[in-house]
């Protein structure tokens, strides 16, 4: 399979040596230092594009793809205001699309499992529902698309929770209908996500660590060998048929 990189960070470089691994091609790495260089591009040759780049950057190397009927798969996040038009463009063009904030596989399980613990504990209204994730300090948003989609699928099952808020320090969410996302930056931590229900008598927690970013990686490189002859606006959930 030949694979076009858009974004060359630390991601793009996962993504290219399991790739190699897998006995796939690495058509080209387009990134902010050679942008101009996807003009030049011969499409045809593209089979699926793995995108992990900027923020500013996201919406229009999908378009990129999408226009030159490259099925495309994306991991950036801080852009998602796009996504809706995105989305229209991908049906106007009768595209091939995925977006995902987290393509590990144990991650997308424990979306699931945070999804199912909301829906238990929408009843408990004792129990303050809240989002801690801890990211490397090279990591420019937050909270995280991860921590957003736990957020969401909260709020999707949850009562008393009507949306999410970046927590502001010393402020008392309960009872306010907020659900307070902490992000922390420290070191060269991965991703640890945790899922907390607190009550004055006991607290529920269920935690996703990730060791390394092979697990990213892996996971966007098994969905770009899905993808390759598919059509459509497509999820994770769709991927593994979860």
């Amino acid at each position: 399979m030949n694979i076009l990189l858009l974004g060359y960070g630390k991601m793009g470089k996962a993504i290219e040596q399991l790739a190699l691994e897998r006995n796939h091609s690495i058509v080209a790495k387009i990134d902010l230092h050679n942008a101009e260089n996807l003009t030049a591009l011969d499409t045809t040759a593209v089979d699926v594009a793995i995108e992990f780049s900027q923020p500013d950057a996201a919406s229009q190397n999908i378009r990129y793809c999408l226009k030159n009927g490259i099925p495309v798969i994306s991991g950036t996040t801080g852009w998602l205001k796009d996504k809706p038009a995105i989305e229209d463009y991908c049906t106007e063009r009768n595209g091939t699309f995925l977006y995902a904030s987290n393509f590990s596989i144990g991650v997308n399980i424990f979306f699931r499992l945070n999804e199912y613990l909301a829906g238990m504990m929408k009843k408990f209204e004792e129990y303050e529902p809240s989002v801690i994730e801890t990211h490397h300090t090279e990591k420019k948003d937050a909270p995280s698309g991860t921590a957003i989609t736990l957020a969401e699928g909260i709020l999707r099952e949850h009562l008393k929770k009507h949306e999410w808020e970046l927590e502001r320090k010393g402020e008392n969410y309960a009872g306010t209908g907020k659900l307070p996302i902490q992000a922390i930056r420290e070191g060269q931590v991965p991703g640890t996500h945790t899922v907390t229900y607190a009550s004055d008598i006991d607290t529920i927690e269920i935690r996703h660590t990730a060791h390394a970013r092979k697990g990213f990686a892996q996971g966007a490189v098994m969905v770009a060998e899905w993808i390759k002859n598919k059509k459509g606006i497509l999820t994770m959930q769709d991927f593994l048929k979860l």
